[in-house]
């Protein structure tokens, strides 16, 4: 798309923070539908939406239009994020001895998508080269894809239901949030720093001269190291109840970044994709499992909705900042730097998060 409408860097990374800013706007929204509908009842219509606009981007080309439609998906997809999270956590407080490998489970189900789309979209980009606007078909068809995943998960989200405390769903309950400050600043420096790898591996690659067929492979492993991730992290996720577990993945996760701005060679890029994939979805799990090790669970879905706010809030800055960067004389390897120091700050403030006091009464 960047090449055939002519988009610059900074254009491309718009995308993905308005995007976001739809997403901070749905995370911001959470508590409030939550306390008017079923969290399953959100998940499974906020799963279609997304899946309509996905769709509707194969449908424009002027750069406003699309703009407007990435705002509404991030919209979509944050109720999504929410519900699904908090359904996984209140499974996880059934089974306690596997709580991490749980949420593990439903945030490493990611890298099904992305090895799903590592396949699909160059197979559709290539089959449609010769039509005008040939990557429109690879929306639609990743959107036919989500629209059967969609339905997939009405079974398991209404079994994820049973888990729900009884009365307390339409509960309004606030969280202190001053005490979880360290844990929630190094979650907003990872939505910074992961980012613009995402936005932007896929054209390094390409500008460095790999090949169709080497970015497909990149891309499926890391998609693969996703789904493995919940094995990898689960014990870590278990027993650390401050913000070191996060601390610890947001380091790894900012050499996964770095590696790529410092090296063309092939064989270092898999060793990225291999290391990102295995522990950026697991960051996410890590402030899930924050919430649910120290905050009761009457509070959860307001605590999932404060981390995902400033994830949100992340995502706005990184794309745009590190396409800007990237249009400079530095290219796209001094914004992947950027990323990764972004993930380090991140790292250092998660480290600091200390395991709070359950049931003292705060922020009721």
């Amino acid at each position: 798309m960047r090449e055939d409408l002519a988009w610059s860097y900074t254009l491309a990374g718009a995308m993905n923070t308005v995007n976001a800013a739809g997403y901070l706007m749905g995370a911001l929204l959470a508590p409030w539908a939550l306390r008017r509908w079923d969290p399953v009842l959100l998940l499974s219509r906020g799963a279609l939406a997304a899946t309509v606009f996905m769709a509707l981007s194969g449908f424009f080309t002027d750069a406003s239009v699309l703009l407007v439609q990435r705002f509404l998906a991030g919209l979509a997809s944050a109720s999504v994020f929410v519900t699904g999270g908090l359904l996984a956590a209140r499974l996880g407080a059934q089974d306690p001895q596997r709580a991490g490998w749980l949420l593990g489970v439903y945030y490493g189900g990611t890298g099904l998508g992305i090895t799903v789309s590592a396949v699909l979209v160059p197979w559709a980009l290539e089959f449609f080269a010769a039509q005008p606007h040939g990557w429109r078909y690879a929306w639609w068809l990743m959107a036919a894809v989500c629209f059967l995943g969609s339905l997939v998960l009405r079974w398991p989200a209404r079994q994820l239901a049973n888990g729900a405390p009884a009365g307390q769903q339409a509960k309004r309950n606030s969280v202190a949030l001053r005490p979880l400050a360290y844990g929630l600043a190094g979650y907003g420096m990872f939505g910074v720093g992961y980012i613009g790898y995402m936005t932007f591996v896929v054209a390094l690659l390409r500008a460095e001269g790999n090949s169709t067929q080497s970015i497909v492979i990149f891309y499926a492993v890391l998609g693969v190291a996703v789904m493995a991730s919940s094995w990898v992290w689960a014990r870590l996720l278990d027993r650390e109840k401050g913000g070191r577990a996060m601390a610890l993945l947001n380091g790894l996760l900012g050499l996964a970044t770095l590696l790529p701005a410092v090296s063309d060679n092939f064989t270092v890029l898999m060793f990225s994709g291999i290391v990102f994939g295995g522990v950026f979805l697991s960051i996410v799990a890590s402030s899930t499992a924050l919430v649910r090790h120290n905050l009761p669970q009457h509070q959860w879905a307001a605590g999932i909705s404060a981390f995902t706010v400033v994830f949100a809030a992340g995502q706005i800055a990184g794309p745009t900042m590190v396409g800007w960067i990237a249009d400079g004389e530095g290219g796209l390897a001094w914004g992947l730097l950027v990323s990764a120091i972004a993930l380090w700050v991140g790292a250092g403030l998660a480290w600091r998060q200390k395991p709070l006091a359950l049931n003292t009464g705060f922020g009721l």
